[in-house]
């Protein structure tokens, strides 16, 4: 009820047809990428990838590897739901070649977990957990914070439980109502369905206190990791990098060399949503793209601010310029000053290098409003 993903049900899936079709979009995304660079991660995401065979899982990440190489090190993760079902599954992904795992377990209390519309209990959650930390060296966990109500207490306590399990990372994401959900439609009818600005903002003060201290600092607004433990998938899109979507409602982007215009581009992808149709689609055209973007330099320039800057190492202006132009065409000056003045923006000695501070990051938002043009 809180999130508008992409989600389908059937009772019928025949994995064979799909992991060709799958295998076969793969190929023609990487077709639209001539000069391509190995794959550093890979990330089977998008709801309940879990639910996919593991030989299935094992096929797609052979293709992958065939089709672009792999780093050394390249991280392979799964999305799962924390059920004892599918930390059975993660098990099988193992030996596929998965290995990092992400669980949504959102919650570690039953109450909070009803509100949130999960089947699954705290104590299931715990059980999951821990039978895929044992076969797991990398293992993080989803939490949602900042419910109607929730004390102070409750989520130092919740947090801590969090904390002491010994993970290298989590991502802890206050509640926002997206629109499209059932979660705002309940709040357009008058029912208090978060917390409020200022006690959603203590609550976030105290997760940044409280995961420093364990040794999980905050890498992001939102992620928080052990040095070294941090997610490379989210990473490539806070850092505007290039990445491939394959599967019903994917989306990528990309930059390509276009000499013409003698500088990078930045292409979109996005997919048909709907299984059936995406299904239909790549067998008519050997893919499932429903549409396509290329930005402008303005548009890329704006990608790479309103992400980075949620990354507490920030961005590099100068690296921006290089690709998109100069800043006074994409970046509002006075705003950047007056950031800075408040506090909310930090500049690094060289100038360039521009972040948000801890307070900046609580504004982001109204920040992005003043200095993007």
């Amino acid at each position: 009820p809180y999130c508008d993903f992409n989600s389908h049900v059937s009772n019928d899936v025949d994995t064979k047809i799909f992991g060709d079709a799958l295998c076969t979009e793969m190929t023609h995304m990487a077709s639209l990428m001539p000069s391509r660079p190995p794959v550093s991660s890979l990330f089977f995401g998008g709801g309940t990838p879990s639910l996919m065979p593991p030989i299935l899982v094992e096929r797609l990440i052979r293709h992958a590897e065939d089709l672009f190489g792999f780093t050394n090190d390249i991280e392979i993760t799964a999305e799962a739901n924390p059920t004892s079902v599918e930390a059975e599954a993660m098990l099988g992904f193992r030996k596929a070649g998965v290995n990092r795992v992400s669980m949504g377990v959102q919650s570690l209390d039953d109450a909070g977990l009803k509100f949130l519309g999960r089947e699954h209990s705290a104590i299931d959650a715990l059980k999951a957990l821990d039978k895929v930390s044992k076969a797991f060296d990398r293992v993080s966990i989803d939490l949602i914070y900042a419910l109607p109500d929730q004390s102070p207490k409750a989520w130092q306590a919740m947090l801590g439980q969090a904390l002491s399990l010994g993970l290298g990372h989590l991502s802890l994401y206050q509640l926002t109502i997206e629109t499209g959900t059932v979660f705002h439609t309940r709040q357009r009818r008058g029912e208090v369905m978060a917390l409020d600005d200022d006690r959603a903002a203590d609550l976030y003060e105290m997760t940044q206190q409280m995961s420093n201290a364990a040794g999980l600092p905050a890498y992001e607004i939102s992620n928080h990791a052990a040095i070294g433990q941090e997610c490379r998938h989210n990473l490539t899109y806070w850092q505007a990098g290039d990445w491939l979507g394959v599967g019903p409602g994917a989306h990528g982007r990309f930059a390509l060399f276009d000499p013409a215009e003698n500088r990078a581009i930045r292409n979109a992808t996005v997919t048909r949503r709907s299984p059936a149709g995406w299904l239909d689609a790549v067998t008519a055209n050997g893919h499932g793209i429903d549409e396509t973007q290329i930005d402008s330099p303005a548009d890329w320039a704006s990608e790479m601010v309103m992400m980075g800057l949620r990354l507490t190492s920030g961005i590099d202006l100068g690296v921006i310029e290089n690709l998109c132009g100069p800043c006074d065409d994409w970046l509002d000056g006075d705003g950047v000053e007056q950031a800075v003045a408040a506090g909310w923006l930090r500049r690094m000695p060289n100038q360039s290098k521009l972040m948000a501070s801890d307070d900046g990051r609580l504004r982001l938002n109204h920040i992005l409003s003043t200095i993007l043009r």
